[in-house]
């Protein structure tokens, strides 16, 4: 069965910077695109990020672009979220989703514990 496990979220003063990880199994990672998405508190889960099966296609929403690069590496079946200049609205539960098998932004219903990003001084 598919499996997705986030790792890498913590407590972070604003400007600051982590880097988030999801390892998978369970299907061929190659062959899907992946998407980051949020919680926030008390809100409903939000798109961050996609990136295709290839690794050459990549979308932010707007609020991330020029902070947050997605990026994958297929032959380690692993999704990388690298964060910068942190802000509190980042603050949120982060998971990674599976994508379909073309380069159209869809995902699937977040499976994973998912990691928590803190961004307070």
């Amino acid at each position: 069965q598919v499996q997705l496990v986030e790792s890498g979220g913590g407590l972070v003063q604003p400007g600051g910077s982590l880097r988030l990880s999801c390892v998978t199994s369970g299907f061929t990672f190659s062959h899907y695109s992946m998407n980051w998405v949020r919680r926030a508190p008390g809100k409903e889960i939000e798109w961050v990020s996609f990136i295709n099966p290839a690794g050459n296609l990549v979308y932010y929403r707007h609020s991330v672009r020029g902070r947050f690069t997605i990026s994958r590496d297929n032959a380690n079946n692993t999704l990388y979220l690298q964060m910068n200049s942190l802000k509190p609205d980042d603050t949120a539960l982060y998971y990674c989703a599976k994508g379909g098998t073309s380069d159209t932004v869809v995902y699937d219903r977040p499976q994973g514990q998912g990691t928590q990003v803190t961004v307070s001084s």
